[in-house]
């Protein structure tokens, strides 16, 4: 009887895991993606000059490489922690780890992505603001599945 309830959980558990790890690949996309665009079109190097017209190039690259940096902060943090789920998701406290880190991430992603300041309407631009809350989705699955299943 012990056999049959086994493949069951597996079974179960498959949805929660497709959506552990779409997180986990999402994070590390928005944590790669600004120094590949640092590297090729620099849009957020466009980004900053938009913002600051006046500022000599050291200062655009300074702040460029300071968003870029929170940006790939973010997406470090959330792929760490996507692991962390991962490695927890057939324990009984995962349901309030995978809810906490969807909360906690969904407040920084937004912040992140979606805070202004003095010349800018959005510090990151709006495509990278766009980025770092697709983890978000990701979570909001796993938070749904990981409540939903049986124990």
């Amino acid at each position: 009887m012990t056999t049959l309830k086994q493949p069951e959980r597996a079974a179960a558990k498959r949805p929660l895991l497709i959506a552990l790890y779409a997180g986990l690949a999402l994070s590390v996309i928005g944590a790669v993606a600004p120094y590949l665009d640092i590297a090729t079109a620099d849009t957020i190097g466009a980004h900053v000059r938009d913002a600051y017209p006046d500022w000599p190039a050291s200062d655009v690259q300074k702040d460029r490489d300071a968003i870029a940096l929170a940006l790939a902060l973010l997406g470090g943090l959330g792929a760490v922690t996507w692991i962390v789920a991962i490695a927890t998701a057939g324990k009984r406290w995962a349901r309030w780890f995978v809810t906490a880190a969807f909360a906690v991430g969904t407040v920084l992603a937004l912040s992140i992505g979606f805070m202004g300041g003095e010349a800018y309407s959005t510090i990151a631009p709006p495509a990278y603001g766009a980025l770092v809350t697709l983890p978000c989705l990701a979570g909001l699955a796993a938070a749904v599945l990981v409540w939903r299943r049986r124990d």
